[in-house]
């Protein structure tokens, strides 16, 4: 399917999975196009930020469209972080809930034939062999760890691998940096998990999305750079796009008309749309064109890889 082929695109939510070891259900959007079988799916995990329902299954919506209006099964889960939950402040792992968050990917790929029991026109029409992870800002954290990162649990000292051998593919958008002295005080003493942060190990081949003027001061002391760490300190086959004039929105992916969005740009945004489609496209169908050809009639950023 190409980006100028666009079909209809069905979406079911909440879809709720049982989780009596969770401080609540683990509720779920599944978005796909109408027609086509054999789709391969994207995990989306989605940033926090001060809105109230984007940090849920209810964002991303120009991403999710995108792909799901051009051949992916999309599937949003509600972290425990969401403000949609107003979990109370002492749940263990409160208020980011990193591994939890990871967990929340894993447990979707086991339970997939309940999600097609609960989305009956989905049944047989997904390509298992076929899975990529995305994630936003802290959501970028969480895909990270599925593509091998790691760090260490601040209670226990204990390393965190939640690495997911069945996931073949990722997407981090604006996604956390190096831990150690690459961040702020204020992230040392209230996301202590950042400190560790190791990507030595994050061997899956990934797209790593940047924008030039993400400083993030509230968790980097090095101003945009600190994005690009995924792509400069992970071994293996990786890809930078660097979008330029991009704040930490992205153009505004996170939803429609986002009053948060810093630096809205819809030509931005499909860009985004465009060239993370393409990426999966050609690494989970090796010699699909979509990338060479994305890259090709680029513009707003520029692109290496290695």
């Amino acid at each position: 399917m190409s980006t100028t082929t666009s079909v209809p695109v069905l979406s079911v939510a909440p879809v709720v999975l049982s989780t009596p070891d969770r401080a609540v259900d683990l509720q779920l959007r599944v978005s796909a196009p109408t027609t086509g079988g054999d789709l391969p799916v994207i995990l989306l995990s989605h940033g926090q930020g001060p809105s109230n329902h984007l940090s849920s299954l209810n964002g991303y919506a120009p991403l999710v469209n995108f792909w799901a209006a051009h051949g992916f099964v999309v599937i949003q889960p509600t972290h425990l972080s969401s403000r949609t939950l107003n979990l109370a402040p002492g749940e263990p792992e409160a208020p980011l809930y990193p591994r939890s968050r990871a967990e929340d990917l894993s447990r979707i790929l086991d339970r997939l034939d309940e999600i097609e029991d609960a989305v009956p026109w989905l049944r047989g029409r997904l390509d298992r062999g076929k899975v990529a992870v995305a994630g936003h800002s802290m959501g970028g954290h969480t895909a990270s760890l599925l593509l091998g990162a790691r760090y260490s649990d601040p209670s226990s000292g204990e390393e965190v691998d939640l690495a997911e051998p069945r996931i073949s593919a990722g997407v981090l958008l604006a996604a956390p940096g190096r831990g150690g002295d690459a961040v702020t005080e204020f992230v040392a003493e209230n996301y202590s998990f950042f400190l560790s942060t190791d990507f030595s190990a994050m061997t899956t081949p990934a797209l790593v999305v940047a924008g030039d003027k993400d400083a993030s001061p509230h968790l980097t002391i090095r101003g945009p750079e600190w994005h690009t760490d995924p792509y400069f300190l992970a071994p293996g086959r990786k890809t930078l796009l660097t979008l330029f004039g991009a704040e930490h929105g992205l153009g505004g992916i996170s939803g429609y008309d986002v009053a948060e969005t810093t630096d809205e740009n819809p030509e931005r945004v499909a860009a985004v749309q465009h060239l993370t489609w393409a990426y999966l496209r050609s690494e989970l169908y090796p010699g699909d064109a979509a990338w060479r050809t994305a890259c090709d009639g680029l513009t707003l950023g520029r692109v290496e890889a290695k």
